[in-house]
């Protein structure tokens, strides 16, 4: 359904501390999260980031992937170096009921006593094929859309680990996460499309500098550090 009004499930919460993986630091291993968190506008007491470059930040605060998907990744791959199952993809918040074609950017969602706003999808990358042992995971992710979605914290307050997540509201004419994904990766270089998505204030700004700046220089930019590790050239 596209209309979440009544929408209010379970939500599984996790949290990861930076370590040494392979060539790489990364949080992406997280434990569900034991005892209540304060979630502040950059997110859950306890949770870090290794890069704060990519990751992080008042625009990714939160990364919530829906657990339905990980079914989908199984009949994909097959049995992998990990299991499918949540927090698998580094994820803060896995729920059931809801994915990237219901929920749109700008849904806001009462999570404890903090109050949440969708801001962005999920861009995945490089470190989810070392993780499940999948070469090519990130860039078939990319493809499909089954990526997840990202938080700002609009009221930040504290989190048991059984809240629930009940949407609150959403704004008029927004579009859905599945949407945005389309416009940015489906037809990345078409001027009608990326002035929508510069013109969305609810839309995380490095998003909207991106579109701005696609349109300004007519190219894209190289997506396959962010997808391999490594830059095609």
């Amino acid at each position: 359904m596209n209309d979440l009004t009544g929408f209010s499930g379970e939500a599984k919460l996790f949290l990861g501390k930076v370590e040494t993986i392979a060539y790489f630091e990364s949080a992406i291993n997280k434990q569900q999260m034991a005892s209540a968190r304060y979630l502040s506008n950059l997110g859950l007491e306890g949770d870090e980031c290794a890069d704060q470059r990519n990751h992080g930040g008042a625009d990714r605060a939160l990364h919530h992937f829906p657990e339905e998907h990980y079914a989908v990744w199984e009949k994909i791959y097959g049995p992998c170096a990990r299991e499918w199952i949540a927090p698998g993809m580094g994820e803060n918040i896995s729920t059931l009921g809801i994915t990237e074609e219901t929920v749109h950017i700008g849904d806001r969602f009462q999570l404890g006593e903090a109050v949440i706003e969708v801001s962005q999808p999920r861009s995945p990358c490089y470190k989810l094929n070392h993780r499940f042992g999948v070469e090519d995971l990130s860039l078939t992710m990319q493809n499909n859309g089954k990526c997840g979605w990202l938080y700002r914290v609009i009221q930040p307050g504290n989190v048991a680990p059984d809240a629930e997540l009940r949407f609150l509201e959403r704004d008029e004419n927004s579009l859905s996460v599945r949407e945005v994904y389309e416009l940015f990766f489906g037809d990345p270089l078409n001027k009608s499309n990326l002035q929508r998505l510069a013109e969305n204030r609810k839309l995380a700004e490095s998003w909207r500098k991106k579109a701005v700046q696609r349109m300004e220089s007519n190219e894209v930019e190289n997506w396959s550090y962010r997808l391999f590790g490594k830059d095609s050239s």
